[in-house]
């Protein structure tokens, strides 16, 4: 990162972010790489300023919103290095390694336009919701360019998708029915319309299992990642109906020894005869001991069923 500027300039560099995309391949025994980018792309594409300030997360010009929404456009010169980075990672991934791209989804992109920054609430972007004819015309702007983004990301190599809608929590049940159900579902049909066989994984994070299971059959995605606040019997409830990505918590990583263990042990019997992708209920923190994550590899790769 101190090689650019910006974090954003650090995902718009191909040469690096292919590197940093790379990284943790040589280091460790993991069966998928993702394209290192940010979710906050598409608003940057968009002709929203986007800027990372170091202790606050990202800053986003919202002064747009309303009377100027009319004036976003997806920029695809703004964006098309991220293609050129795919291209760059798959020629040198190894073949049995999966290449994974992602974007936003439109509910939690749109929560960041609207607030301008990170939140807990997000209660800017929660009065929108009763603001439906601008919101519905900011989602069909921003499912028409994810729907572009990932085509693009397929056509330079990924070989699987995931949404990350990062803020779907905040929404109650019908709420969520129409602004994160049905947004992936069209998403997603999308895409499928074009690439029949492409595996897309969802991640709706903090929701009820009430709403887990109706994203899972309504949206058409082809695995739901889960964070940590599942319960790991409700996610084998879930596995009967679609495959399920998840769900370690992250601080359980961070200590390591018989806890890390015993709660990798139980993910993985509890859920041995149904499809799963072991992973973390979030992302991993940053004070997270390496040696931890060698020793969490070796307990998934020698885990006998």
């Amino acid at each position: 990162r101190d090689k650019t500027d910006s974090f954003l300039d650090l995902c718009y560099n191909p040469k690096l972010a292919s590197e940093v995309t790379m990284q943790p391949l040589g280091r460790f025994d993991l069966d998928a790489a993702i394209i290192f980018a940010d979710i906050l792309l598409i608003p940057d594409a968009l002709g929203v300023k986007v800027n990372f300030v170091k202790g606050e997360g990202p800053l986003l010009d919202h002064q747009y919103l309303d009377s100027n929404l009319s004036k976003l456009a997806f920029k695809e010169d703004k964006i098309k290095n991220i293609y050129e980075t795919i291209s760059i990672v798959k020629q040198s991934l190894p073949k049995h390694v999966a290449l994974i791209g992602f974007a936003g989804s439109p509910w939690t992109v749109a929560a960041y336009m609207i607030e301008g920054k990170s939140s807990n609430n997000f209660i800017n972007a929660k009065k929108w919701l009763n603001n439906e004819k601008n919101l519905s015309f900011l989602f069909d702007i921003l499912i028409d360019s994810t729907v572009t983004y990932l085509k693009n990301q397929i056509e330079a190599g990924v070989e699987v998708i995931q949404l990350f809608d990062s803020w779907a929590g905040l929404l109650d049940n019908s709420n969520f029915e129409k602004w994160s159900i049905e947004p992936t579902r069209k998403i997603v049909e999308e895409l499928k319309s074009m690439y029949p066989d492409l595996p897309i994984i969802g991640f709706p994070r903090n929701i009820s299992i009430y709403n887990a299971l109706q994203y899972s059959r309504e949206t058409g995605v082809d695995c739901i990642s889960l964070d940590y606040n599942v319960n790991v019997f409700d996610m084998k409830n879930i596995q009967k109906f679609i495959p399920v990505q998840g769900n370690l918590h992250p601080e359980i990583l961070i200590e390591g020894g018989l806890n890390l263990r015993n709660s990798c042990i139980e993910i993985l019997k509890t859920l041995a005869k149904g499809p799963h992708i072991f992973n973390l209920g979030h992302g991993i923190l940053p004070q997270t001991p390496v040696q931890n994550v060698i020793e969490l590899i070796d307990i998934i790769k020698n885990f006998k069923k």
